[in-house]
């Protein structure tokens, strides 16, 4: 399935049926008066957020979406049937903006969510209506008025706890597909990873933790180089970051730089966001050459962070590392809950 993370579509309310113009034609009624009814209201349109859908790819090959319009008044008072309203599903985490005026009309960040984004037009109101004692037989009614019309840009903005991010070939992905049911590609060349990847991991409690693997970071990435441009955003909604450094690399102390001005650059203070240092790859480091326990202390010494060493393929270190998360999250759980019932 093709990751598709915006999309601009065209989208029309349906309009408001028309008012009659009727009379009564009864036996034994000889004054009938108008009996024209009103046109039906237009149908609405609403975005509604379900779980089941990971990304706006239906909104690819399809643009414009319009709802049904409301029926014709009948005779003998009858008003008209309304148009049925048109629900379109989006991801969770969508945002909703004006594509014209770039104002954010919502964001769905729970599921069953729902936003009314285009009204159905009114109905026209039938001559029945404008009966008075200076017009007994009003011979005029009033034109349905038309649905709301409106050009939307759609964001997809991932939600996810941990969001772990590093430069290409880190390893993101293998620990992903270590910690959690996710199975992303993998393979030893840059920017194997095309798209965010998402896993839930169980904490020791059952509860499930969504972490995101966030591809593409380059030096750059925050001016639009590599795939970090398109992807940094999704980091905006995370609460931890797991930032994953390669043990192997030569110049493991740049790598963490470059990963950090980068987050700096494109603001959305995503440099306040807790993080967890993890050097990956240790089982293919030579412990005799390179002395990874002092490489950690200078990493924790310039980013005062936790800092572990892991191998995400034999699964060393881990444990402590997401005992690491958990407690992170309880803590900033702890706090939320105290500030909603202060």
């Amino acid at each position: 399935m093709k990751f598709i993370d915006r999309a601009e579509i065209e989208i029309e309310a349906g309009s408001g049926g028309d008012g009659i113009v009727a009379f009564r034609r009864e036996k034994y009624v000889p004054a009938g008066g108008p009996s024209g009814g009103n046109g039906g209201k237009g149908g609405s349109i609403y975005l509604v957020a379900v779980e089941n859908l990971q990304t706006l790819l239906d909104f690819r090959y399809e643009h414009r979406f319009k709802a049904e319009n409301g029926s014709r008044g009948g005779p003998n008072n009858r008003t008209g049937a309304n148009g049925k309203d048109l629900y379109l599903e989006v991801p969770v985490g969508t945002i909703v903006y004006d594509a014209q005026t770039d104002e954010i009309l919502g964001d769905l960040v729970q599921p069953g969510q729902s936003l009314l984004i285009a009204a159905g037009g009114k109905g026209g109101l039938g001559n029945q209506h404008f009966l008075s004692n200076r017009n007994r037989a009003p011979e005029y009614a009033l034109p349905g008025l038309p649905g709301e019309i409106k050009f939307l840009r759609l964001e997809l903005k991932l939600l996810a706890e941990v969001g772990i991010i590093g430069l290409p070939n880190a390893g993101k992905s293998t620990l992903i597909s270590a910690l959690s049911a996710a199975r992303p590609k993998i393979a030893d060349y840059p920017f194997t990873t095309l798209v965010p990847n998402l896993g839930v991991v169980r904490k020791p409690t059952g509860d499930g933790t969504v972490f995101a693997d966030i591809p593409g970071l380059i030096e750059g990435a925050s001016q639009g180089a590599g795939l970090g441009h398109d992807f940094l955003r999704h980091i905006e909604r995370t609460r931890v970051l797991l930032h994953l450094i390669d043990a192997t690399s030569e110049d493991a102390i740049a790598d963490y730089k470059t990963i950090q001005q980068e987050l700096q650059a494109y603001g959305q203070g995503l440099t306040e966001r807790p993080q967890i240092l993890a050097l990956n790859k240790i089982d293919a480091v030579d412990r005799e050459t390179k002395d990874l326990d002092a490489l950690a202390e200078q990493l924790n010494h310039l980013s005062h962070s936790p800092v572990f060493l892991i191998s995400a393929v034999t699964g060393v270190g881990l444990q402590p590392m997401l005992q690491q998360v958990w407690s992170i999250l309880d803590q900033m759980n702890a706090v939320e809950v105290e500030e909603i019932s202060v």
